[in-house]
């Protein structure tokens, strides 16, 4: 790590007309550098050339402290036209830690994580009376970090800015019970108070967003900020319609939800809820059921304003595409699935496979809610898991399993939009992949980004759920997962003939990078440390050209943050999470106010599995005293430090 060095006052004069740096304040753990800055804390530009990250060390059991808890030793290399470098240690802020009393912005404090039911009722865990309380999540992931024309919140002395932040699930009860997807997401909209000097954020309040209008939120998981300023959350692992009355889950989240089991109706879940930030700090939702029922998971909406590539975080899940009707307007649109045409590989030395496109329909958000309000599945479609010998039925894979499926006369439509994972199946869509998450895209070289989880299982020709018609066809899986890069284009058209109204559609993918499975080795790493594992979390920084990499890691037993240079092809690790947790919210801002930001969450600290087993004994009370004896999880952002830095 270098040392940074005081710049004159001349120099420093010059690095003001730089990029926007990472945000500097005055933190007890580090502060941010205000290096970035005019005293009104907006950065000039033109002398900004490059970036560059010096990666870190994964922690080990020698300092296992380090382990415990968010662990930063990295650094960041700035690049100035004039020849001037300036040299940042990074460092973590955290808003507040689940479970934390924060201020509601009222005069009063509220939980922050907060679970509560369809008349916004505090959701009680009840599961050892004598430890009753309410629930909170240890989950929080999607964030977005905006600003607006005009705000009025009080509290805040600098300039106000929104976080909006998803809270997926509770991993455990009070008694140490599942407690995953039986509770309806929370989401929350934190005013922050931005110094205007130093660029310092802060938290002033905390809203709950009324879901009721969406009949609350189901697992919610990666997010992205649309070019609008909306925030686009997610709702994952869509139920199934078909076998809701005996899923335990979805009817413990409508007990949860509604006071009662068979409340909840499967087909209001699996959609695309969009919140907007309200100017005095508070949150309103939609929700839009035109743009595919499936695993939703982290979208990105292009340049044009209207494409949108979606991650599908399901065994058997497609690559879909929505394209609106017209621009910042979810509400009306075409459904699209990806084609995979031959040489799919996840070797990023090969060339990789053209992409084609199936249309699975066009709607409008209001006419497919109403299908989901009136429709049963029954009149959709028959689904069967066992062979009806009946030739009239289709075999399709859906989440791993063989289903034989017949869509009923006329029902198409709503097959394609509330039934999308076995309708685009049936229409021939390449339905292969595995764990498809996060998406991001390149606007400079016209690339999308998408994260592979983990290649197994319906990716490989031995495994649950392949089937040769997607055009996915692995010898053996790689558990540690990839990124793809998908080449984008315009002029394309559907495999109908019809002409696609995008100039950023996928025409063509590649393996990007990818990890390595091992041995474990003497911590319990199932991948190779110092490459990525399991990929979830992407976002692309234009500015710095980096992909930022978060991990969902089942391999790993500290999952990472990572940085991934498109230019220099430079990897480096910036973060290590606790032991057990793993990397959300990630969330890049180029510049807000004059200020680059780099959000980052992590979730379910101390969450023991047998890639655990060689740890857990010195690590788990280490993480018990750090994070509400496992119950909570940090929101926050990744910063710089040292204090004693400042630039005039």
């Amino acid at each position: 790590m270098s040392t940074p060095t005081l710049p004159t006052r001349r120099s420093a004069l010059k690095f003001l007309a730089s990029a926007p740096m990472l945000p500097l304040g005055a933190l007890a753990s580090g502060s941010l550098l205000s290096a970035c800055a005019t005293s009104s804390g907006t950065a000039a530009a033109g002398n900004y050339l490059s970036s560059s990250f010096t990666s870190m060390a994964a922690p080990s059991l020698a300092n296992a402290a380090a382990m415990a808890t968010t662990t930063v030793a990295s650094s960041l290399k700035v690049q100035l036209k004039d020849q001037g470098t300036r040299d940042y240690q990074l460092a973590y802020e955290t808003f507040f830690v689940t479970g934390d009393m924060v201020p509601n912005g009222k005069g009063g404090q509220t939980l922050a994580g907060g679970y509560y039911n369809i008349l916004n009722q505090p959701i009680m865990d009840n599961s050892v009376p004598a430890k009753a309380r309410h629930f909170f999540s240890d989950s929080p992931d999607g964030t977005s970090l905006l600003k607006l024309p005009k705000t009025s919140v009080k509290g805040v002395k600098g300039n106000a800015v929104f976080a909006v932040v998803q809270f997926e699930y509770a991993t455990r009860d009070n008694a140490g019970k599942d407690a995953y997807g039986m509770l309806p997401s929370p989401i929350a909209v934190l005013t922050l108070d931005q110094d205007k000097a130093t660029g310092k954020l802060s938290l002033v309040s905390y809203h709950n967003v009324d879901t009721s209008s969406v009949n609350g939120l189901w697992i919610t998981c990666g997010s992205s900020l649309s070019p609008w300023n909306t925030h686009l959350s997610s709702e994952e692992y869509e139920p199934d319609a078909h076998f809701a009355a005996e899923d335990k889950m979805f009817q413990a989240y409508s007990k949860n939800l509604f006071g009662a089991a068979g409340v909840a109706n499967p087909y209001h879940y699996g959609h695309m809820p969009e919140v907007t930030v309200n100017p005095d700090g508070s949150g309103s939702i939609t929700k839009h059921f035109n743009m595919g029922r499936i695993s939703h998971e982290l979208v990105q909406v292009m340049p044009d304003n209207r494409t949108v590539l979606m991650g599908d975080d399901a065994t058997n899940s497609g690559l879909f595409v929505f394209v609106a009707d017209k621009e910042k307007d979810l509400s009306a649109g075409t459904l699209y699935v990806a084609k995979l045409g031959s040489g799919f590989s996840v070797d990023p030395a090969a060339a990789g496979a053209s992409i084609s496109w199936i249309k699975l329909g066009h709607a409008k958000s209001a006419e497919i809610e109403k299908m989901a309000d009136t429709l049963k599945p029954s009149d959709i479609m028959t689904v069967s898991k066992t062979d009806p010998n009946d030739a009239s039925f289709t075999k399709i894979f859906y989440n791993g399993a063989a289903n034989w499926i017949k869509v009923k006369p006329g029902m198409e439509k709503a097959a394609a939009f509330l039934e999308t994972h076995r309708y685009a199946y049936l229409m021939g869509g390449s339905m292969g992949f595995s764990k498809m998450e996060g998406t991001t895209v390149n606007i400079k070289d016209k690339i999308a980004y998408s994260a592979l989880q983990n290649i197994q299982d319906s990716m490989v020709k031995t495994g649950k759920g392949w089937n040769a018609a997607s055009g996915i066809a692995l010898d053996k899986p790689l558990v540690a997962g990839g990124v793809m890069a998908h080449k984008l284009a315009g002029g394309q058209k559907d495999l109908g003939g019809s002409a696609i109204n995008s100039e950023w559609m996928p025409v063509h993918t590649k393996a990007l990078l990818i990890g390595e499975d091992i041995a474990p080795d003497a911590l319990g790493n199932k991948a190779n440390p110092n490459k990525v594992a399991n990929p979830d979390n992407l976002k692309f920084s234009e500015k710095m050209r980096t992909l930022f990499i978060g991990e969902d890691s089942g391999s790993h037993v500290n999952n990472f943050l990572w940085a991934y240079n498109v230019d220099t092809r430079q990897l480096s690790r910036l973060m290590s999470m606790p032991a057990g947790g793993e990397a959300t919210g990630l969330h890049v801002a180029d510049d807000l106010n004059g200020w680059t930001y780099i959000m980052s969450n992590f979730q379910h600290a101390g969450d023991w599995n047998a890639l655990h087993s060689k740890v857990q004994a010195t690590l788990d009370p280490l993480v018990r005293a750090n994070y509400k004896d496992r119950f909570g999880a940090a929101v926050g952002y990744l910063t710089a430090s040292p204090s004693s830095i400042k630039l005039a």
